[in-house]
């Protein structure tokens, strides 16, 4: 019987050299044990600083989370409205190839740099404030949904859409009738999961003055206000948590027609139907 994790002498090959590349880039950036022996113990020192958490301040922690969601919401909603046709010209089983082609550009550019690099230029187009936040994540919003759209459409049976064809319908009820219902699903799990994405990234812009608790994360770090920190970082995880049970709560309720009388009988059921889907 042949070796099944038979390998061929030009795997040994890739992997030596991955391994010499390795540590020839440990080399050149200075990366050493000592190092990290040296990081541990002032990670030790720092975390020690940490604790307890300072909630005295909650009123600005409350403005600052508040901010934070604010714009993920918006610039999830803006990013996705403007990705769904984006994402539809970029599919090559539905549109021409002088449409496919720009949208594909657009969809590139967006996805070509971190929200953090794109709230700085913004922040020096539009100023400071959650606006550059806002305009930040809806881009990247674009970049992701637009690109996990196109490959779902790119992904459905084009006989349900040659049949409304064949009933003389407009594109507009091709849409409708053939592609919608065939994404539909996913579409929601995209959206939620991208709502959840700019809610942890509306944290990031913040550092850069592009509005939200990041800002006020940074500020208390630069005053080695170490215990206001660990209250921001647990009321960050907070929030975190409360939206990923609310997007689960929407997919089980769009994906499997559950209703919140269900989801409470069942618990953390639906999550396991909703794997495919994320």
């Amino acid at each position: 019987m042949p070796d099944p994790f038979a390998r061929s002498p030009w795997t040994r090959v890739a992997a030596l050299a991955l391994v010499v590349y390795v540590i020839y880039a440990c080399a050149q950036l200075e990366v050493s044990w000592e190092r990290v022996v040296t990081g541990i113990d002032n990670a030790g020192h720092f975390f020690s600083r940490l604790f307890p958490p300072n909630f005295s301040r909650w009123d600005i922690l409350v403005k600052g989370l508040r901010e934070s969601l604010e714009i993920a919401v918006l610039a999830s909603a803006l990013g996705i409205a403007l990705a769904l046709p984006i994402g539809l010209c970029a599919a090559r089983n539905l549109m021409p190839a002088w449409a496919t082609w720009p949208a594909r550009f657009i969809i590139v550019a967006a996805r070509s740099f971190h929200p953090v690099i794109v709230a700085i230029l913004f922040v020096k187009a539009v100023g400071f404030g959650a606006l550059a936040g806002i305009l930040a994540l809806a881009l990247a919003s674009i970049g992701f949904i637009g690109k996990l759209f196109t490959e779902a459409i790119e992904e459905i049976s084009l006989k349900q859409v040659e049949a409304v064809r064949a009933t003389g319908a407009p594109f507009g009820s091709v849409l409708a009738f053939g592609v919608l219902p065939q994404v539909f699903s996913r579409s929601i799990g995209f959206a939620t999961y991208q709502l959840d994405s700019n809610l942890r990234n509306s944290t990031m812009v913040g550092i850069v003055g592009a509005g939200g608790i990041g800002g006020t994360l940074f500020s208390a770090f630069q005053r080695f206000d170490y215990d206001f920190v660990c209250a921001i970082l647990l009321s960050i995880i907070t929030l975190i948590m409360v939206g990923e049970v609310l997007a689960t709560a929407v997919r089980a309720i769009f994906i499997n027609n559950a209703t919140l009388p269900d989801l409470v009988r069942r618990g953390d059921a639906p999550r396991d139907r909703l794997v495919r889907d994320d």
